[in-house]
């Protein structure tokens, strides 16, 4: 079975803009950047036969490489659902039997749960979901085969993508990951993150910043 994974990522210095509020931009940036390398190290490990990483960006491109992925060049910053309608479609002429896609920004997902999503992709048509901790969002998808679907990303993309795969006569599954639910977008979604424990290089990165005071102040942890 031909698994082929796809990670879609913009840039690295105009990321994570909703954290303009507690982080600099060089802390953005730096974020962004070990957050990749996180879930590209899962990837690696996952074994999967190929891991793309669709960008323009020549310094993503090189942390891609430096992973042992390969970088899908894009023209242009389309977004995140033209980024994976680009992956599908090379994955669908590549002869993949079974198309994944994950954020550039779930830092804790795990070997084990990329694993699982793949392997819940076992029907001869299949649409595997992994919803954002928030349940609005979409943070992992299984396609088999890989143009099963047209896939739409943004909230509440979840229940649009249960409801386009039912409309296909595709019985969605859906699969609950603590480490894949918990994409960082939000300042709430860095006090989790630190709240996990330094098991990533993304935690020990934000762990050494002293965050908890900027974070009180935007309302995401109480105040000590």
């Amino acid at each position: 079975m031909k698994v082929v994974a796809a990670v879609p990522v913009k840039d690295l210095v105009n990321a994570k803009q909703r954290l303009v509020r507690v982080l600099t931009a060089g802390e953005r940036s730096e974020l962004a950047r070990a957050m990749l390398v996180d879930v590209l190290r899962a990837l690696a490990g996952a074994r999967f036969d190929a891991v793309w990483v669709v960008t323009r960006e020549p310094t993503v491109a090189a942390i891609a490489r430096a992973a042992g992925a390969v970088p899908l060049a894009e023209d242009d910053n389309r977004g995140h659902t033209a980024a994976v309608a680009r992956a599908q479609g090379e994955a669908a002429a590549a002869g993949a039997d079974i198309f994944v896609t994950v954020p550039g920004d779930v830092p804790c997902a795990t070997v084990d749960e990329l694993t699982a999503v793949a392997e819940a992709a076992s029907e001869a048509r299949a649409a595997v979901f992994v919803p954002s901790r928030s349940g609005l969002g979409t943070n992992a998808v299984a396609l088999r085969p890989p143009d099963a679907m047209r896939l739409r990303f943004g909230e509440p993309s979840f229940d649009n993508h249960l409801a386009a795969a039912r409309a296909l006569g595709i019985a969605p599954r859906v699969l609950a990951l603590p480490g894949l639910g918990l994409d960082i977008d939000a300042p709430d979604d860095l006090a989790a993150l630190l709240a996990r424990g330094p098991g990533t290089g993304t935690q020990r990165l934000i762990a050494g910043w002293r965050l908890h005071e900027r974070l009180a102040a935007a309302g995401a942890v109480r105040a000590r």
